[in-house]
């Protein structure tokens, strides 16, 4: 026991001596001396005193301090290293989320863009298809023609329409032709008692006229007579001289009268009906393309179904009946 104590103060004194301090050259020896506190000796030499380079809070006094002191150079290199990776780690992270943040704000703002880009363009379809309906629309009622497939120089007439033609002249039958037929017009004649024949050879007698003069232009494509007789005057695919501004389009219907009140007597009247039934049916025209002269210009013509508004709807329905019969027979 006594033996073992006296060892471990050899070993003690041992250890004292390896910590002491060698002389520099030229100073005595006096004993023992003790480093300087806060010195480190390598070799005899003060080592000066290192700049800390840790961060905050990893100061010497704590454990992480001395552990930091006793590391190896590789493994002050390997934290090091280890350190930069995890900054580097941290940057990369704090970049993600930027990004992520960006790019779902960006994200947002696209689809926002996206959306108002659809949003215009279904805005300015609507307007389109609206501004074409309206267009389209307004063509159809007031501007529309239509396709116009009937074959004036074809137009038949019924067995009891008598074909006279009169005379080609600059003022009743001036020999013009035309493609379209959109209306026809009623007159009355404006002289009572006169026939179909006396108006018919009227319009005739207007070729005598010297050209080289003004004089009377009149005409009609048709006329009817007190017993319903009918007389064609003119082609239905050349122009008459009876209802100014629209001669081009338009086919004339003289009607004779008993008196001067300008109402059609009945054979007369159902004469009318029959011819406008057949003549709607070979031009493609409906009763409302049925009008009268006074809706051309406004003349008081023909007199008594201007005057009396019933009795010219009752002559378009009278049409509209006689045009079911012709089409049923």
């Amino acid at each position: 026991m006594k033996e073992e104590r006296t060892k471990d103060i050899d070993r003690i004194r041992d250890y004292e001596d390896i910590r002491q301090v060698p002389l520099e050259p030229g100073r005595p020896g006096a004993g023992r001396q003790n480093p300087p506190v806060g010195d480190s000796y390598i070799g005899g030499r003060p080592r000066r005193d290192r700049v800390s380079r840790r961060k905050p809070g990893t100061g010497d006094g704590g454990p992480e301090g001395r552990t930091s002191a006793a590391r190896t150079p590789a493994a002050r290199t390997s934290a090091a290293r280890t350190a930069q990776e995890d900054q580097n780690a941290r940057k990369k992270t704090d970049r993600s989320q930027r990004n992520h943040k960006t790019g779902n704000s960006g994200s947002g703002e696209h689809r926002n863009r996206s959306g108002k880009g659809v949003s215009f363009l279904a805005l300015l379809l609507v307007l389109v298809l609206g501004a074409g309906a309206g267009l389209g629309g307004g063509y159809y009622l007031w501007g529309w023609e239509r396709p116009y497939t009937v074959d004036l120089k074809a137009v038949e007439v019924p067995d009891y329409v008598e074909q006279d033609f009169i005379r080609k002249n600059i003022f009743s039958r001036p020999d013009v032709g035309r493609q379209r037929v959109d209306k026809i017009v009623i007159h009355y004649v404006a002289n009572p008692g006169s026939t179909a024949r006396n108006n018919r050879d009227y319009f005739d007698s207007l070729a005598d006229q010297d050209p080289q003069k003004s004089g009377s232009s009149a005409s009609s494509h048709f006329v009817v007579g007190l017993e319903g007789e009918v007389i064609q005057c003119i082609p239905v695919n050349e122009i008459a001289y009876a209802n100014a501004p629209l001669n081009n389009t338009t086919v004339a219907i003289e009607v004779c009268h008993p008196d001067d009140s300008g109402k059609f007597n009945d054979a007369t009247y159902e004469s009318v009906v029959d011819l406008m039934a057949f003549l709607c049916g070979q031009l493609k025209l409906t009763p409302k393309d049925v009008i009268r002269h006074y809706d051309v210009n406004e003349k008081l013509c023909p007199k008594y179904y201007v005057e009396h508004e019933d009795a010219w709807e009752q002559f378009l329905k009278d049409v509209k009946a006689a045009m079911k019969t012709e089409s049923a027979g």
